[in-house]
């Protein structure tokens, strides 16, 4: 069972997913249709940037997860060496 620390925990990844997804799809979807000396323009990036950074963030990952699966399958190597 989830203690008040990790619901509260919970409801803040939500609520931080959930504000990256409507900026994020406001930018790339609606923005393009609005007129481009409009004052909203200010509040975003420029559209370049809508593909590095989430390329960025997918290679980021990418590396992590390689990193991690290296690290636990070159423990899991020494425990076996040990072991014989």
């Amino acid at each position: 069972m989830a203690t008040g620390t990790d619901q509260v925990v919970g409801l803040g990844l939500v609520a931080v997913s959930l504000i990256i997804f409507i900026y994020y799809t406001a930018w790339v979807i609606l923005l393009p249709f609005i007129d481009s000396q409009h004052v909203i323009h200010k509040y975003f990036l420029p559209r370049a940037y809508a593909v590095a950074i989430p390329l960025a963030a997918g290679l980021l990952l990418l590396l992590f997860v390689g990193l991690f699966i290296t690290y636990v399958m070159l423990k899991n190597q020494k425990v076996t060496k040990k072991a014989q």
